[in-house]
């Protein structure tokens, strides 16, 4: 009877390890498990030492603002990150509003869904993801507005998880990724009807640069629609307190440096666009921080399973400081969001004229 209760107990323990790695813990279950956390293109054994080579690039802050340092900074950042994004968050990597009666994942959709409808664009049409990542949005638009939809990504790795996604899901019919810088994109002058970026050109060491390669991509008349992360008209530069939210935001999140809301109608219009509407999708009655917060128990839950994990030897070993980093990154973007001073929503919806001036 002891040697029954004894195997017993330790099935149901087994049983009970096995859920608790290789099932709970996604917030979105399709995708990732634990068992296959990665450092992207990273070999394991140089995960760490690459998770301190990105961490020495606040140490040399002059060249934070180098646009050949950038890219290959922000690739390191997604190869360390993308996996547990993907696991403990879902295929989308962004914020979206709190919407009453509605689960994130569904909020997530309609906030996406949105970006396409601003664009205006019909069946067929080509349009351009700007930094689409694992393709989270690109899936949920061409699913929803049945147009073509071109992403572009820095990293590989997201390439190559993207085009697997694309396929499960039966869109890489109307969905294509390449991999690209989107300061020097491998695309012809005038040869999208759209385009759209979900928190993603915050990345550019300048915006123009980033603006203007899509300004001239894009066909004459047609629209764009970006969801940038900036400083709010509440950010106090001689703020201590707020200093440190927005350098902890750019630390963990591979930002060269924060821009202001004030800065973004502007520097559309210097490449050329028209600004058709600006506004700050973010507020206080459906805060898009609410989910970072409810997630602190999910935190430690996966902190334990990645800590396990990697003394194991099954995920690699920086592993467990990369999702540290992130836990901390969290606490920040809460920050920003609770005192009004970060968004990671400001709208800009922009229109390339019809008649373009040449020096445009």
């Amino acid at each position: 009877m002891d040697s029954l209760a004894l195997f017993c107990t330790g099935a149901l323990l087994a049983c009970g390890l096995y859920w608790f790695v290789c099932i709970l813990g996604p917030a979105e279950q399709k995708g990732k498990r634990a068992v296959d956390l990665s450092g992207g293109s990273i070999s394991a054994e140089k995960v760490r030492d690459n998770y301190k080579q990105y961490w020495s690039f606040f140490r040399r802050p002059k060249e934070i603002e180098t646009a050949d340092k950038v890219p290959d900074f922000v690739d390191t950042f997604y190869n360390l990150v993308t996996d547990i994004y993907e696991w403990g968050w879902g295929q989308s990597f962004h914020f979206s509003p709190s919407v009453p009666g509605k689960s994130h994942r569904d909020a997530t959709r309609l906030h996406e869904e949105r970006a396409v409808d601003l664009i205006s664009v019909k069946p067929g049409d080509r349009i351009l993801d700007v930094g689409c990542g694992v393709g989270g949005p690109m899936r949920a638009i061409a699913a929803h507005s049945r147009a073509n939809v071109v992403g572009i990504t820095i990293n590989e790795y997201q390439v190559k998880r993207a085009r697997l996604h694309n396929r499960k899901a039966g869109l890489d019919s109307l969905c294509e990724v390449v991999c690209g810088n989107f300061l020097e994109m491998p695309f012809s002058d005038n040869s999208f009807d759209g385009a759209y970026s979900i928190e993603a050109t915050c990345h550019a060491p300048k915006l123009e640069e980033v603006y203007a390669e899509i300004f001239r991509v894009l066909k004459p008349g047609a629209l764009y629609v970006s969801y940038e992360w900036v400083t709010t008209d509440k950010y106090k530069a001689n703020d201590p307190e707020h200093v440190e939210v927005i350098q902890g935001i750019e630390r963990g999140d591979a930002l060269p440096g924060l821009r202001s809301y004030a800065d973004i109608a502007a520097t559309a219009r210097k490449v050329g666009f028209e600004v058709v509407k600006e506004k700050d999708l973010a507020g206080p009655a459906e805060p898009w921080w609410a989910r970072l917060k409810m997630g602190r128990v999910a935190y430690w839950r996966n902190h334990i399973v990645i800590t396990i994990l990697a003394f194991l030897g099954i995920a690699p070993k920086g592993t467990v400081d990369v999702h540290e980093m992130l836990f901390k990154t969290a606490d920040f973007l809460t920050r920003g969001g609770e005192t009004g001073i970060f968004t990671p929503m400001h709208m800009i919806l922009c229109k390339k004229p019809e008649n373009p001036s040449s020096n445009s």
